[in-house]
């Protein structure tokens, strides 16, 4: 099958360059005796991953034959047929049921095989329903293939884990692959899934391009790398399994930031330059010929650094950007105001691109900026920043939220949070075991809640970015009190989180490295609610909610109560 499919891709793409119908009619051969014999793809469990990598491919050839007037109308219904009900049942059963198998049972690859099949099978077969199935799964799915989850971490200078990188890197630069040519189907219908999560795919792009390169002394070059654990296991360093792989998947993600929008791509232009011209799969995981299909001329315009956040962790700022193109260098600058003047606090960045300021002085407002340095100078400003290191009241919530209820908050609220408190007065009627004062997140794979009763009886604030299996507790000595108004509040500054009881630190852990932006676009914000459905709502009421941007100190949380 994969070879036919090679075949009708490449004699498709041979009449649409040379104009000679000898190659639209053989591909329609091809496409044809598929579409009249196929009815069903059986076997274990890799008929799902033949579904879905057959599936996106088949339909990527038939896509650019659709257009051919010697290609009948029955015989393209015939093969959208085959598409909607040989390819797409696998691909919908997948991402639902998972083969039946705990979710993190499976790779990211697997749903992204997946879900490039069902979005070429929307656009080929004009039905919207498909197509959107897949985005909306690719931004809220819970399984290891949806955006958050694919590049699980992103660490300072936009360098995002790939959840494969404890794995192996062949099924990494898989990945890289078949989230490309998603992204790249989704923008020409008008979707930039490529800039969802400011860019999330190409930090996942630039670790994978990074981890299987060398660098001037022939070494692998090192990437960060955060613990995995999944239900396959534990992954606590980068896989050095097929390290240094050679994938023709580059030239579209390189292309689509650097040439399209001018955002640099430093490891991905590497592998599309040592692979170019890209040639066929050869395995059927892709198609090839990307340096035919997406090689375009470079942006026109003098490019500036973009996508600037500021991170506040106790008493330093973190800073990481996206590059341009045409840079040689970065400076960061920082004023006390917002639109300056500013002033130079470091320059000659090159890699990574971050930079911690540790020159703050507590109580201070910072606006920070980036610029490009090249031979013609200083580029225009990035976006400009604001770090302030002083507590702020983000959110107040008065109203009481009555019993046995819940309330929704707006999404995206934690999204920019490093350091924080939130703080609330509680009224239990009754002690149950898993409700929820607050749980921010987006289903049970990513979430930061404040249970008043855990498993083991205690009050508990946690936060995970991975189903659980990475959580990060600060644990309580006893469960909240009943029968009466209580106040509970939790505090981060740096990686030191502390949880209080009427204005009493009742747990601390040293050891918070996670921080509410780690969670991405929390589209599940709650007060008395769960993510897990299992879970009982508060028996209770909520009052006085707050978040604050930075940590209140231990006088100020008694000052609330």
């Amino acid at each position: 099958m994969f070879i036919d499919i090679a075949r009708a891709y490449q004699l498709a793409l041979r009449w649409k360059v040379s104009g000679d119908v000898r190659y639209a009619d053989r591909a329609v051969v091809f496409l044809n005796a598929w579409s009249s014999t196929l009815t069903a793809i059986h076997g274990n469990a890799d008929r799902f991953l033949a579904a879905g990598i057959y599936g996106y491919q088949f339909a990527n050839a038939a896509e650019i034959m659709r257009s051919y007037a010697g290609w009948a109308a029955s015989d393209l219904a015939r093969f959208q047929n085959m598409m909607l009900t040989v390819f797409y049942p696998l691909n919908h059963n997948f991402l639902v049921n998972h083969n039946g198998a705990v979710i993190t049972n499976y790779w990211a690859n697997w749903d992204q095989c997946a879900l490039a099949s069902m979005l070429a099978i929307g656009v080929l077969c004009d039905r919207q329903d498909i197509y959107d199935e897949a985005l909306g799964y690719y931004k809220t799915g819970q399984g290891n293939g949806a955006g958050l989850q694919a590049v699980y971490h992103v660490h300072p200078g936009y360098l995002g884990q790939w959840q494969e990188s404890g794995r192996d890197q062949g099924h990494c630069t898989l990945g890289i692959g078949l989230a490309g040519a998603f992204c790249e189907m989704a923008w020409n219908q008008g979707d930039d899934i490529y800039g969802y999560e400011n860019n999330r795919f190409l930090a996942g792009v630039e670790y994978v391009a990074k981890s299987n390169l060398r660098d001037a002394a022939s070494a692998f070059y090192t990437v960060p790398f955060l613990t995995n654990i999944n239900r396959q296991g534990t992954q606590s360093v980068l896989s050095t399994g097929a390290q240094g792989h050679q994938r023709v998947v580059w030239e579209s993600v390189h292309n689509h930031y650097a040439n399209r929008l001018g955002i640099a791509t430093p490891y991905a232009a590497l592998q599309a330059a040592q692979l170019r011209p890209e040639r066929d799969g050869s395995n059927g995981d892709q198609l090839g010929f990307g340096t035919l299909t997406f090689t375009r001329d470079p942006i026109a315009t003098r490019g500036r650094p973009s996508g600037l956040t500021a991170r506040v962790r106790g008493p330093q700022v973190l800073l990481s950007w996206w590059g341009c193109t045409d840079a040689q260098s970065y400076t960061v600058k920082r004023a006390g105001s917002a639109g300056g003047p500013y002033t130079t606090i470091t320059s000659g960045i090159t890699d990574t691109l971050t930079f911690t300021d540790n020159t703050v002085i507590p109580g201070a407002v910072y606006h920070y900026a980036i610029v490009a340095v090249n031979a013609a100078g200083e580029s225009a400003a990035s976006n400009e920043v604001q770090a302030a290191i002083k507590s702020e009241l983000l959110l107040q919530k008065k109203t009481d939220d009555g019993a046995n209820g819940h309330a929704t908050l707006a999404a995206g609220l934690v999204k920019d949070l490093a350091d924080f408190t939130i703080a609330a007065k509680v009224y239990l009627d009754s002690a149950a075991t898993w409700s929820r004062v607050f749980d921010f997140g987006s289903g049970p794979r990513r979430y930061m809640m404040l249970t008043p009763r855990s498993n083991v009886g205690t009050v508990r604030f946690a936060i995970s970015t991975v189903h659980g299996y990475n959580e990060q507790l600060i644990e309580g000595v006893a469960a909240l009190p009943t029968g009466r108004w209580v106040h509970v509040a939790v505090t981060l500054s740096g990686t030191l989180g502390t949880l209080y009881v009427d204005g009493i630190a009742v747990g601390t852990n040293t050891q918070m490295t996670l921080a509410p932006f780690d969670l991405g676009e929390t589209t599940q914000n709650w007060l008395g609610r769960s993510q897990f459905t299992a879970d009982p709502t508060l028996p209770g009421r909520v009052d006085d909610f707050r978040v604050y941007h930075g940590a209140l100190s231990a006088a100020e949380i008694a000052a609330l109560v």
